[in-house]
């Protein structure tokens, strides 16, 4: 089995790019259950996103080992697994605070581990630039940490309306 895959999918809002994300990992992870990195930090109270986290849970049900970590995705990343990060928007907003080569560095260290990692991302990209400095740079990096994600991952969806496109 080849322990080393790297693949993207990434879309809009509500695109079907998680569920066709969870379907890769459970592929990728033939007879072992894959890990469910879950990103998100409820440190805004926001109940909307609860309901979508609640979602989530139901919809990959016992599929997954779920690991909740916010921030140092490397840190729990083993060799010779396969793992869902769920996703990278979220671990974005947990990290806005932090400075763009940090960023970078981590994903760097994750690609460097031998494991099957399958990356979702929201494409925020393709509206007007946010007049607010915060957005700004929140959409800045989603672009960049987009870059370097599809710069070393072996296959890159763009999924709309649940439909994956392969760009890579």
């Amino acid at each position: 089995m080849d322990n080393n895959k790297k693949i993207l999918y990434f879309g809009g809002q509500k695109s079907g790019k998680s569920l066709l994300a969870e379907k890769k990992a459970c592929e990728l992870s033939q007879h072992k259950k894959p890990f469910y990195i879950a990103t998100y930090d409820n440190r805004f109270g926001d109940e909307e996103m609860i309901k979508r986290v609640h979602k989530h849970q139901n919809q990959r049900l016992d599929k997954f080992i779920t690991l909740e970590e916010t921030k140092e995705l490397s840190k729990v990343i083993k060799e010779d697994e396969s793992y869902l990060i769920d996703c990278i928007s979220m671990w974005i907003l947990n990290r806005l605070d932090d400075n763009e080569d940090i960023l970078l560095e981590e994903l760097e260290k994750i690609s460097k581990i031998k494991a099957n990692i399958v990356f979702v991302l929201n494409d925020v990209n393709s509206g007007v630039i946010p007049m607010d400095k915060i957005s700004r740079k929140y959409i800045d990096l989603s672009g960049v940490i987009g870059q370097k994600l599809a710069s070393f991952c072996d296959e890159v969806y763009e999924v709309k309306l649940g439909l994956p496109q392969r760009l890579k």
